[in-house]
């Protein structure tokens, strides 16, 4: 699996304490590569939290992003969105050929249901902003369907779908909003799904407030590269 940066050029502060923050549509590509061990062992469904997962004693190799534990998978590339007013990381992108899954990590609190919460909340915010919402079953429970009308960089006017998954885990929440093609056709997303599954989820036992933005740092064994010319 390939390792990439993102920048968003504007302050995103907003989105670190909203889990029903939208995604970030202007960014600057900064490429980062990680190394990564070959042996890919496989994983079973999830996400799951850490305390449910022998990390040391499984054999997977993760990319360890602190609250976030990623398996290398072949055809996807890993890539950060980082706020570049602060360099604080905001989310992780997945991305592939015909499309991308963003993931981001909240304080939740114990037994609760954000997922429910936050649906109606991005509900509305697509709505407000003149886009369409609409809910349907899928594989983990509802789903959101999202579109919304954007402008294209060559000036014109385009629609964005988004599919957006919402999983309520022991004290946090994670939303994972697929983009491209995985978005209009879930038949399709099974690379990307396979690789939520995949996910290791660590909270931390810290106070953190319902909401609050999970840490997510880059590991130490990455190396930050010029961009491309």
């Amino acid at each position: 699996m390939k390792f990439g940066r993102k920048s968003t050029k504007a302050k995103t502060t907003e989105e670190s304490v909203d889990a029903a923050a939208p995604t970030p549509a202007d960014e600057v590509e900064t490429p980062v590569e990680v190394e990564t061990p070959a042996d890919e062992a496989s994983v079973s469904a999830g996400p799951r939290d850490a305390g449910e997962v022998d990390l040391e004693g499984d054999g997977v190799p993760r990319v360890d992003l602190t609250s976030l534990l990623i398996a290398p998978a072949d055809g996807l590339e890993l890539r950060l969105q980082v706020n570049e007013a602060d360099g604080s990381v905001q989310s992780i992108l997945l991305t592939g050929e015909d499309g991308a899954v963003e993931l981001r990590a909240f304080a939740a609190s114990r037994g609760g249901d954000m997922w429910s919460d936050v649906r109606r909340q991005i509900a509305a915010e697509t709505s407000r902003q003149g886009g369409t919402a609409t809910e349907s079953e899928g594989p983990h429970g509802t789903e959101l369907h999202c579109q919304m009308t954007v402008r294209t960089p060559d000036g014109r006017t385009g629609v964005q779908p988004t599919r957006v998954v919402g999983f309520n885990g022991p004290r946090w929440f994670l939303r994972a909003t697929y983009l491209g093609r995985p978005a209009v056709q879930p038949e399709t997303a099974g690379i990307f799904e396979e690789a939520v599954n995949s996910l290791v989820v660590r909270r931390g036992e810290g106070p953190m407030a319902p909401g609050e933005a999970l840490p997510i740092n880059l590991p130490p064994q990455a190396r930050r590269m010029a961009p491309a010319e």
